[in-house]
């Protein structure tokens, strides 16, 4: 008689799991299920596995799937994050395919070094807005920082071109000293998920803006040098002894900024 209540029970729940995959699927969400009934003193029982459950944009995730967004919005590879707490890739690799999970100590580290609660990585449960201060988008710093800089230079060459003093290169690089330094701040007390983005987005067009002094100034005093006068102190490069070597100087800037930017994107597509 046990033996007939346990595959009729058996039998009922396996239908219902496959009602109720049916159900979701008209309803666009999906909900993984081990539909393989298995007895445990007389009684049968269905096993979960991880759920997953998404519905219109809206997912709830597993904790390898924290995991990995985790790392992604801290612009970082699964080796970078392996060196971080103490294990190898190969245990990042695993945590985030779902072929193991992380102990109770690694845990902790990763709450730390991500700025998260350890129920966010176990459980998925996000703070209360109450118990923690919404952080800045650090992207707005980022902007801001752009804005500086970008007004540092042009300052810097106005006033060369109205004045011809040294000081306009002292004053271009101090207002994009403050431009460097808003972006600072931003990775620093800025929102976690914004800081990766925020910080690809400011090196790709801050190279071209910060580097053009610097790269003028030596090739104007080595320019003066070689051509044996006195080079002038520039915010952007002067036609001294011939085409050639003002051409050189502007060919060494393009192509460090260029190579500059393809390091950036091929970092931030290993990264993920």
């Amino acid at each position: 008689m046990d033996f007939f209540k346990f595959h009729l029970v058996g039998f009922y729940a396996m239908n219902s799991a496959g009602c109720l995959q049916i159900l979701l699927s008209k309803t666009r969400m999906q909900l993984t299920v081990d539909k393989s009934p298995s007895a445990v003193d007389g009684n049968a029982t269905i096993l979960f596995g991880t759920m997953a459950l998404s519905k219109k944009g809206v997912s709830v995730m597993n904790i390898a799937d924290r995991i990995q967004h985790l790392r992604r919005a801290k612009g970082i590879s699964q080796e970078e994050l392996a060196d971080k707490i103490g294990v190898s890739r190969q245990a990042v690799s695993k945590w985030e395919s779902e072929q193991s999970t992380p102990d109770i100590e690694k845990i902790i580290i990763m709450s730390d070094y991500f700025e998260v609660t350890t129920d966010y990585l176990l459980k998925g449960i996000e703070p209360k807005s109450d118990e923690t201060r919404k952080k800045p988008d650090a992207g707005v710093f980022s902007i801001v920082g752009t804005a500086f800089n970008f007004i540092g230079l042009i300052v810097a060459n106005m006033i060369w071109n109205e004045e011809q003093v040294s000081s306009a290169v002292a004053v271009g690089l101090i207002i994009m000293a403050v431009g460097c330094v808003s972006f600072a701040i931003g990775q620093n007390i800025g929102a976690e998920g914004t800081k990766a983005k925020a910080k690809k987005y400011f090196w790709l067009i801050n190279l071209w803006i910060l580097l053009l002094i610097p790269i003028s100034i030596c090739f104007n005093l080595l320019d003066g040098f070689l051509g044996g006068y006195a080079g002038s102190i520039a915010p952007y490069p002067q036609f001294g002894n011939s085409l050639a070597t003002y051409g050189l100087c502007w060919l060494i800037y393009f192509g460090i900024c260029m190579a500059g930017d393809f390091i950036i994107i091929k970092k931030e597509k290993t990264s993920n």
